[in-house]
């Protein structure tokens, strides 16, 4: 990080950055609050609105705001007062910014750890200087940005006031009204005259502060998952056993959506096959008498996608892409086999299912997933009858759905 020495500068890039006060807390620390003032090219603000601080958080320009005080930690922890800027929106008649704090509470003196920094807005040091001479002042003037040379520059100029935030504004040109004296009332006897306190000189220590940074983002929630690849959707009929090659033009290495029926059969299978055209894993069994059932498929990344359909009725077989499977983040139903994508972020699924024969579900990785290995992550239930069952869900994937009657899952966060 740029130390700056006293009168110094450096110059500093032309775009979004973060100024912070910062110092030790402590029981009787005062606060800081931090200030910047807007001036002209004669050194003046051009009205009020050119003072940005708690009471005026944002300038009328967009160009400056105060962020706020950081959480105080435990008595010795460090603290800051933050301001962001963006000199590249910053009116063309404002030739310096000019960055300041008052003390809430008491004087600089007893303010152990005072320091000024600057940062982008990726947390990367620009300047720092150490504020190690502070005795009776309420009000610091600790740098300024400056243009220079079609640019600007942060040039640490420090600066006391005896008189707080209003008398650093008047003077540069903010007009402070002060408060009407009180009317005394009958009987009214003056108070005594208040002795003058002289705060203990707080000798600085030899201090590096941890570097500051500006309150993080809200996490974003994890991200859906892809829909995959679309393509045309393939019909394929038959009856009894029969190998099925789906169109070597799928995308290799992605889910694909099967989607089957048959009608007045006892028994219907899909599996898939493998290079020798064997018949591998199950993908669906379904033992209703009519079946209407959506499951799911990899495709191989360096060969066709081989299925086995086995029914003893006519059958039809549908190849569609994942983006026709149904899609749920918060509750979903359906009846016997199905194939939802869920959406949401970690949490638990609660099912209830009514019938006679095992239900179960299993969660399948998404492609993207460095830990996909091609087959099911996690069978997350596996019951025989009525079933009430939660299981946690790790975050967004694919669920293969098997039962043999109606089924409902809702989501717990």
């Amino acid at each position: 990080m740029n130390r700056i020495p006293e009168g110094d500068g450096v110059p500093v890039p032309a775009q979004a950055l973060h100024v912070a006060v910062g110092w030790l807390t402590g029981h009787g620390v005062p606060d800081a609050d931090v200030s910047a003032l807007l001036l002209d090219a004669g050194g003046r603000v051009r009205g009020d609105a050119d003072l940005v601080f708690y009471n005026h958080a944002e300038h009328p320009s967009g160009a400056v705001r105060h962020l706020g005080r950081s959480a105080p930690g435990a008595p010795g922890s460090p603290a800051a007062d933050w301001l962001w800027l963006d000199l590249a929106r910053v009116e063309p008649d404002v030739g310096r910014i000019v960055v300041a704090a008052s003390a809430d509470g008491g004087a600089f003196g007893r303010v152990p750890g005072l320091d000024v920094r600057v940062t982008d807005a990726a947390g990367t040091p620009v300047a720092y200087r150490v504020i190690g001479d502070a005795t009776t002042e309420t009000a610091f003037v600790f740098g300024e940005f400056h243009r220079w040379g079609g640019g600007w520059r942060f040039r640490t100029a420090v600066r006391g006031y005896g008189s707080g935030l209003a008398g650093l504004a008047t003077d540069f040109g903010i007009v402070v009204e002060p408060p009407p004296p009180p009317i005394p009332g009958p009987g009214y006897v003056p108070p005594a005259p208040v002795p003058v306190y002289a705060p203990p000189v707080y000798a600085a220590p030899v201090y590096e502060p941890p570097p500051y940074a500006p309150p993080a983002p809200v996490p974003a929630a994890p991200a859906p998952l892809p829909r995959g690849v679309d393509f045309p959707p393939a019909v394929y009929q038959g009856r009894g056993k029969e190998t099925v090659h789906c169109d070597p033009h799928l995308p290799g290495g992605g889910w694909v959506l099967l989607e089957v029926e048959s009608y007045h059969s006892l028994l219907t299978t899909v599996e898939s096959c493998d290079a020798y055209g064997r018949a591998e894993d199950f993908l669906l069994m379904a033992y209703e008498d009519d079946v209407r059932a959506r499951t799911v498929a990899l495709v191989p990344r360096s060969r066709p996608l081989t299925l086995r359909v086995d029914a003893d009725a006519p059958w039809t077989l549908r190849v569609l892409p994942l983006s026709h499977a149904r899609r749920f983040d918060s509750h979903v139903e359906g009846l016997a086999h199905d194939l939802v994508v869920y959406d949401g972020p970690p949490g638990v699924l609660d099912f209830l299912h009514h019938g006679e024969g095992h239900f179960a579900v299993h969660r399948h990785a998404p492609p993207e997933d460095p830990l996909h290995d091609d087959e099911e992550r996690t069978q997350l239930v596996s019951e025989i009858g009525e079933v009430r069952v939660s299981a946690p869900v790790a975050g967004p994937g694919l669920l293969r759905i098997s039962g043999d009657g109606p089924w409902k899952c809702a989501v717990r966060r």
